[in-house]
């Protein structure tokens, strides 16, 4: 019975931690010690890098909207790398390419992401190289938000923010996001970011890393960045727009995706070696701990069952409830006719998002992660 006690309380201590606890400390030692960028106003050459497959429903509308950054034509250059295109992404970056010479296609074997961004790289030489993708759209002054952080010499990778467009009622990520954002802005403060993201981002050429295909940049390139004695900043200035998916379940899908390349870096991409303490404690708190959140939910589920059974207190009957409802919240608003009530909405969208953590972990440890990847439905 004791040992089910310590368990228990553990496992609520460790989930409270990563999701309640972590962000408070850390925005409390970012108003404390804060750590700022010396910003500045430069001009480096940038290439800008979209890797794209099968976009053709949004390439030039991404085009013409890179090719307004309000930032000096002759420094400025837009590579889309076609990972294998099948339908009429080529033909349409070639047609805009005759008329704008800033813009240039590589047209890539079908190997992923990753490696299409590794070529676009190499065959670069600009100062810096910042990332996007085809479905997402900056704001006019964002690549110089971007570069200002970069003039700094501690930094060597900033991320923009990521706004998303207002989700339906089903879809509770704007809400989560709005979350990640603000942690993410307090990590910055702290010294580095913990995670980046796909749809802004740059970092000087010079410390550009070929990772493996699979892990992808938004987690690696961060706490890459750290162990070579850098940092990775968050700028929120610099602001790209990007469409959500239009439902939980769709974002439930997605979110499984995603952590099977989280749970491949966090096991095999030795993201825990070689920091500073403080930054080791970021990593645990709001990567690992959060990766890990399904399974620590059922061990709470099992170890409270079994304390109810064997007669346990007020408290623990009282924590198998709000588990239970919670379960019950997340099944109820599946059905049709709950799923425009915002009572159900949030906890549905907690227990899929925690349950996609579980299933990412099962399909990695059974077919392992692909390196080639598709667009999330109903982004573009």
């Amino acid at each position: 019975m004791l040992a089910l006690e310590i368990l228990f309380w553990l496992t609520v201590s460790t989930l409270v931690w990563t999701h309640l606890g972590y962000p408070l400390a850390a925005s409390l030692v970012a108003r404390l010690r804060p750590r700022v960028v010396a910003k500045a106003s430069w001009e480096p050459s940038v290439a800008v890098v979209i890797a794209a497959h099968n976009e053709e429903r949004v390439i030039e509308r991404r085009l013409e909207n890179l090719l307004a950054l309000d930032y000096p034509p002759e420094k400025l250059e837009i590579v889309v790398a076609s990972d294998a295109s099948s339908d009429r992404t080529d033909e349409i970056v070639r047609a805009l390419a005759t008329r704008e010479p800033r813009i240039h296609l590589l047209a890539c074997e079908r190997a992923g992401k990753v490696v299409a961004q590794n070529r676009a790289v190499r065959e670069s030489s600009a100062e810096v190289v910042a990332f996007s993708d085809a479905n997402a759209l900056w704001a006019p002054d964002a690549l110089r938000e971007l570069v200002a952080n970069l003039a700094d010499p501690q930094v060597a990778y900033v991320c923009g923010q990521l706004r998303l467009e207002r989700p339906d009622g089903t879809n509770q990520e704007g809400l989560y996001w709005r979350y990640e954002l603000w942690l993410r802005g307090k990590e910055s403060r702290l010294g580095s970011i913990t995670g980046g993201n796909g749809s802004i981002y740059a970092l000087e050429r010079a410390e550009y890393v070929e990772v493996d295909p699979r892990f992808g940049h938004d987690l690696a390139f961060p706490y890459l960045m750290v162990q070579r004695g850098r940092r990775a900043v968050y700028e929120p200035r610099a602001v790209a727009r990007e469409k959500p998916t239009p439902s939980v379940e769709s974002e439930y899908r997605r979110k499984v995706r995603m952590f099977e390349h989280c749970w491949l870096i966090a096991l095999r991409g030795s993201m825990l070696k070689k920091l500073p303490l403080g930054y080791l404690v970021e990593m645990i708190s709001h990567r690992l701990l959060r990766y890990a959140s399904g399974l620590l939910h059922l061990v709470l589920l099992a170890t409270n069952v079994t304390l109810v059974a064997l007669g346990g207190v007020l408290v623990y009957q009282i924590a198998l409830a709000v588990q239970l409802t919670t379960i019950i919240a997340t099944v109820i608003g599946g059905l049709p006719a709950a799923r425009a009530s915002s009572v159900f909405a949030l906890p549905r969208y907690y227990t899929l998002i925690t349950w996609a953590t579980i299933v990412s972990l099962t399909n990695y440890l059974r077919r392992g992660v692909p390196a080639i990847w598709e667009a999330p439905e109903g982004t573009r």
